[in-house]
């Protein structure tokens, strides 16, 4: 069967849906390729590096269950910028929902001990849901009806949400018996969420790959999706066609909080038992980096996820080997997001890529 510019309808197919994946690998191809420079310079082998840094991300069954496990987290703080996205929106203040959802959860643990652990892990879960849901949700509506930059907003937020996480870990939900690091009570084992059969990985990771699929679901099979779409790529022509752009912003904003609470959530009942100032880890952050290496596909996140776990688990590795900081890895990754961001400007220069512009042969 032939296209309507006569060529086979299957490679068109492939070709309009190819730049999305060309592109971006091209990007960590290029900034992988100047990270290594960077190495040189440093005076330490670039190939001993990216050698180093599959075996610790993914050269063996316990590396492939640690990256799997750092992923995790990051499936949930990629949606909190994704969902947003799809409205025009760029929300970077993940961390913030994360540290509230996990202080938010890890209070309701503590209060309701003696309830059935069903009860208490559902709770929990609420409790971090709403807690980030809120909070970011707070910045789609400083956005549409104080019209406050959601990117500037959501950012300063995380930071204030941070100083509450320390108040209150270091205040009245402290466990008096954390001498050393201020953290909450421990949560009973009983109210600790454990790990998928045959796995050292938790739940968490099977949380966040649903969530993925439901938010593909909700963005491309749903009016809702589309309405955020269509007011993602024109606000005043949404209100036009009498969409209601206001909840539509409240509502994804909400919800992608609520998923990085969650994952604030997880954090606390599947790994540290409590909740500390190791909930500000920056999975937030590299969350970003997730969202917009995936181009904000709630599909393509899962991989991503698992690729940038995957770097972040290989960093103490790194260190132990190479005699390199363990910070290494996040010059990587920042190095990895500029290179992204510069290369949006070349989704749709690529007559390649779009077959609206190939000629017949002649």
């Amino acid at each position: 069967m032939l296209g309507a510019k006569g060529y086979p309808a299957a490679l068109e197919w492939i070709a309009r849906r190819a730049e999305a994946f060309v592109i971006p690998l091209t990007a960590i191809v290029v900034g992988m390729a100047l990270f290594s420079l960077f190495i040189a310079l440093v005076g330490k082998s670039p190939i001993l590096l990216y050698e180093t840094m599959w075996r610790g991300g993914f050269g063996s069954w316990f590396s492939i269950q640690n990256s799997l496990s750092r992923a995790a987290p990051l499936l949930l703080a990629a949606l909190c910028v994704a969902l947003p996205a799809r409205l025009g929106l760029v929300v970077i203040g993940g961390e913030g929902a994360i540290v509230l959802g996990g202080v938010s959860a890890a209070a309701i643990g503590v209060a309701l001990s003696g309830a059935p652990s069903f009860i208490v892990i559902l709770a929990m879960g609420v409790a971090g849901l709403a807690a980030g849901g809120i909070w970011i949700g707070a910045v789609g509506a400083l956005r549409h009806y104080r019209v406050v930059n959601e990117t500037i907003s959501s950012l300063l937020m995380a930071y204030i949400a941070i100083a509450l996480m320390n108040q209150l870990v270091e205040g009245p939900l402290r466990d008096p018996a954390s001498l050393n690091k201020p953290s909450t009570q421990p949560l009973a084992d009983i109210y600790r969420i454990g790990n998928i059969p045959g796995m050292e990985v938790h739940w968490g990771l099977a949380v966040g790959v649903v969530a993925c699929v439901l938010s593909w679901v909700l963005i491309e099979k749903t009016r809702w999706g589309f309405a955020a779409r269509i007011a993602g790529g024109n606000v005043r022509a949404a209100q036009v066609q009498g969409l209601a752009v206001g909840p539509l912003i409240v509502g994804f904003t909400a919800l992608a909080g609520g998923f990085a609470g969650l994952a604030g959530m997880l954090e606390v009942a599947a790994v540290q038992g409590s909740a500390n100032g190791s909930l500000a880890a920056g999975y937030g952050y590299t969350g970003i980096l997730v969202a917009f290496l995936a181009r904000h596909n709630p599909l393509a996140i899962i991989p991503v996820a698992i690729l940038l776990g995957g770097i972040d688990a290989s960093g103490g590795l790194i260190q132990r080997r190479m005699d390199l900081p363990d910070a290494t890895v996040l010059v990587l990754q920042g190095m990895l997001f500029i290179v992204i961001l510069l290369s949006e400007t070349l989704y749709g220069r690529f007559k390649a890529f779009n077959p609206d512009l190939w000629q017949r042969a002649s």
